[in-house]
């Protein structure tokens, strides 16, 4: 099982053969090993201020509530056992990674931003209609608006998994990876590897 969470801390650059690679900073420090449920390894991340009698009996080997959770198929690493840490050097620097998170919410959007919509004519005595998204059907038949129109709406805040990013380097708590991830600074990241 190679799997760890992570929170996001920002962007930096490191060089590699007179090359600049972009590379994203996560912060796996207080990643720990919680539980096995169904022959599954629950691994935890942060901490919750109050928790109930019966969470903190779940957690007894952590000794407190966990903020963030994820189940992960696969047996726990040889060395660790329940309440021990997982390290950034669970993978090595040039590993394969895929990537979880949830994508930065935009708010409602119009369709020119949410679906890439041309927009109508500036001239021709069109005053407000830039922006605007155009018929969305036909008329009396069928006399509705069909399911998945592309229309505005909420935009943003999607499951994201992004595959085939590289491990560049490993730092003390920090594993840097390959370009940008899903999410704003500080938002949780799962990081794994296929089986």
């Amino acid at each position: 099982m190679k799997a760890i969470l992570g929170i996001k801390k920002g962007m930096t650059r490191v060089f590699e053969n007179d090359r600049a690679i972009p590379v994203t900073l996560v912060d796996v420090a207080g990643c720990k090993i919680a539980n096995i449920r169904n022959g599954k390894v629950e691994l935890v991340l942060g901490s919750k201020k109050k928790g109930t009698k019966a969470q903190l009996g779940q957690y007894k080997e952590i000794g407190y509530v966990p903020m963030h959770k994820w189940l992960v198929d696969g047996e726990i690493p040889e060395g660790l056992k329940l309440g021990s840490d997982m390290v950034a050097e669970t993978f090595n620097k040039g590993d394969v990674v895929t990537i979880s998170g949830i994508s930065k919410g935009k708010g409602f959007a119009g369709v020119v931003k949410r679906h890439g919509f041309k927009g109508g004519p500036r001239t021709h005595g069109q005053s407000d209609r830039l922006r605007a998204p155009g018929s969305i059907g036909a008329g009396a038949d069928p006399g509705r608006v069909f399911k998945g129109t592309r229309m505005g709406g909420r935009m943003g805040s999607d499951a994201v998994t992004i595959k085939n990013k590289r491990v560049v380097d490993i730092k003390e708590n920090y594993l840097l990876i390959s370009g940008p991830l899903p999410g704003s600074n500080g938002d949780l990241v799962k990081i794994y590897i296929e089986e």
